[in-house]
């Protein structure tokens, strides 16, 4: 069996499989799913470091992608959300506070995206706002690459040697 699981890490190092790899994980990861793409970024990088940079735009494109799918869905909601306020339903002071936040920042928010719990969902209220889609995409993606490649390189000085299989 061990040959087999080093025979599958050889393969998803290989450009044709890792780096489609990854950019399927990060385009799930930046989605409503709860899930983190760094780990796929670092393993394919840890087995191939001369993929760190591919790793790391092909990461930043299909997070950028996914982001862009939630701004699209929070923009279909507004619709959604504008009947049920019409049958009474309402949102908090927190809520309004961190919309009124969103709206005074603009597409500059989305540098946010990147983070854990709130980035995700920051892109569909963006959408939901209806902040203009590409100067949000071009915010999303300056922060999502400067997440994955310090990331990633904090990562590999942290683990600079190889993992014993």
């Amino acid at each position: 069996m061990d040959a087999w699981i080093l025979s599958l890490l050889g393969a998803l190092a290989l450009p044709r499989f890792g780096l489609s790899t990854v950019f399927v994980v990060a385009f799930l990861s930046a989605t409503l799913l709860p899930m983190g793409s760094e780990p796929a970024v670092f393993g394919l990088v840890k087995l191939n470091e001369s993929l760190f940079w591919p790793a790391v735009l092909v990461a930043t494109l299909g997070n950028t992608l996914g982001g862009m799918v939630s701004w699209w869905m929070g923009a279909g909601a507004q619709h959604a959300v504008h009947r049920w306020r019409a049958k009474g339903g309402g949102i908090s002071g927190a809520e309004n506070r961190a919309l009124q936040w969103l709206r005074r920042f603009g597409p500059k928010a989305c540098l946010l995206s990147w983070l854990p719990v709130v980035g995700d969902p920051l892109c569909a209220v963006a959408g939901w706002l209806r902040l203009p889609l590409w100067p949000c995409t071009l915010y999303m993606a300056i922060g999502k690459f400067l997440r994955y490649s310090l990331m990633t390189a904090a990562l590999l000085w942290v683990f600079p040697q190889e993992l014993a299989l």
